[in-house]
């Protein structure tokens, strides 16, 4: 690992200046990723400036009945918190399908959203990776893409998004809030927070050079709504997506009021279904309808020479999610997803 210089933040506003004030820094807060990195090279920061510090770690509910989650609120906090577990069941099954127990202790909301993708050409400093360095070429695209993307991805980048709790916010249409040196406050929808690769595979988000993830922000759920959120991976513990969704759903005289669907693993972000979303908004939620609007989002995927599967698979789960939360919705016996 190479030297860095360190910095305690304990202010907003003193850690967004310190950015700006030292070249190449970067923000540490659980660093469960981060600091992998600099191991591995692949980052190698001259400054880091800590924000561990900041009034950052609170989950609060707000007047109008949606919450407010700090930045650095570990994972596992609030995957466990009641108004989480009751009124927003996809984030709580997200977070607890994402990494071990003893990373979820340290890593934060602000940081699960600011991950690096798991390609394994981004990790291996002797592949060509034009996220890693750009106008290197793309190693993984005639390379080993098992598990990359067949969703929105460019002749310059395969990789996925690896968060679990990203694709839940997307559905629940939750709110990113910034904080920047020159910008002030702004908040983006965390369904947009994420950029597909295009030219720029570098950029994995639309952040600004400096701006600091203060909170995320999440909606009051509608009365009737339930969510849920499902993961295909190789092995039961702690291990990435190889295709995920997340799903919210509302009734009302037998049609379907409102639905989100995100899925995860499938792009360079967690992927909203809005074709799906289109189609399935004012029908009646028959095996049918769910089986057309889900295969109509998954006509647009375009898999690689080795994850061809990841279209059936990613189709299946989001059969499942939707037809489990239309009887959860009809108060069902999977009721419990129902806020």
């Amino acid at each position: 690992m190479k030297p860095f210089a360190y910095v305690r933040a304990t202010s907003l506003q003193e850690a967004v200046t310190a950015y700006a004030g030292h070249p190449r820094s970067r923000y540490l807060a659980g660093g469960t990723n981060l600091v992998d990195l600099m191991k591995h090279g692949v980052e190698t920061p001259a400054t880091l400036i800590d924000i561990t510090r900041l009034p950052l770690h609170d989950i609060e509910q707000l007047p109008g009945g949606g919450l407010r989650i700090g930045a650095t609120v570990p994972n596992s906090d609030l995957a466990a918190h009641p108004l989480v577990r009751t009124r927003y069941p996809a984030l709580s099954q997200a977070l607890l399908a994402g990494a071990s127990g003893q990373l979820r202790n340290v890593a934060t909301t602000g940081g699960n959203l600011l991950q690096r993708t798991r390609c394994p050409y981004f990790q291996d400093l002797s592949k060509p990776c034009n996220k890693r360095e750009p106008g290197t070429g793309c190693g993984a695209r005639d390379g080993v893409h098992r598990d990359l993307a067949v969703l929105g991805h460019s002749e310059h980048c395969v990789a996925t998004h690896p968060s679990d709790m990203a694709v839940a916010l997307a559905a629940l249409d939750a709110t990113v809030e910034l904080y920047g040196d020159e910008e002030g406050p702004r908040s983006i929808a965390a369904a947009d927070f994420h950029r597909l690769p295009g030219t720029h595979p570098e950029q994995d988000t639309v952040i600004r050079p400096g701006e600091l993830i203060t909170a995320v922000v999440l909606p009051p759920p509608a009365p009737d709504a339930v969510s849920l959120y499902r993961k295909a991976r190789d092995r039961a513990s702690y291990a990435f997506a190889l295709a995920s969704v997340a799903a919210v759903l509302e009734l009302g005289d037998g049609h379907v009021r409102h639905v989100a669907l995100a899925f995860g693993g499938l792009a360079h972000r967690p992927w909203r279904a809005t074709t799906a979303e289109q189609l399935l908004t004012g029908a009646r939620p028959t095996d049918e309808a769910v089986r057309e609007a889900v295969d109509a989002e998954l006509s647009r995927a375009r898999p690689l020479r080795d994850n061809a599967f990841k279209v059936p698979l990613a189709r299946n789960l989001a059969r499942d999610a939707l037809t489990t939360l239309v009887r959860a919705a009809d108060g069902g016996p999977t009721a419990a997803h129902r806020p």
